[in-house]
């Protein structure tokens, strides 16, 4: 692993810190570290794939297949009343990090400060643990449950 310099590839590998909520042999999921809302997690293969379009289809079915049961973890331990899935390829489609991940964006509803789309949050690292301790347990329900 280790794609050049790609920050991703520097977090799989344990080079970056992180606070993750589950990993296997081929994804690794975290919380952002500049959320956009409370419990904003990212689903990443730990291979390196700049987009979408060069990533096997075989391996974006299993990314995918992953993204409900996290979401539903995710929305439970934030008691978010709704979910975003976004998943941007290129710098023109506001992809940052080179490196493809799918975000899961908790979603609390009207009349909450994220009515509208929100703007990104620089969170600590202790309010980002407190948020993976309220999601793992859960996760392992959905684990069980299959989704």
């Amino acid at each position: 692993m280790g794609y050049l310099s790609c920050i991703f590839c520097d977090i799989i590998a344990r080079r970056l810190p992180l606070i993750d909520i589950y990993e296997d042999d081929n994804f690794l999921v975290l919380l952002d570290k500049y959320p956009i809302s409370r419990g904003h997690t990212l689903v990443i293969p730990k291979k390196h794939y700049d987009n979408l379009l060069v990533m096997p289809v075989n391996e974006i079915g299993k990314l995918y297949s992953l993204v409900p049961i996290i979401a539903k973890a995710t929305i439970l331990a934030v008691k978010a009343k709704g979910f975003n899935v976004g998943q941007n390829n290129g710098r023109a489609a506001n992809q940052i990090i080179p490196h493809v991940h799918v975000h899961i964006i908790p979603r609390f509803g009207y009349g909450s400060t994220d009515d509208k789309w929100p703007v990104r949050q620089i969170i600590s690292r202790e309010e980002l643990s407190k948020v993976a301790d309220l999601i793992k347990p859960l996760l392992k329900v959905s684990m069980v449950d299959g989704g």
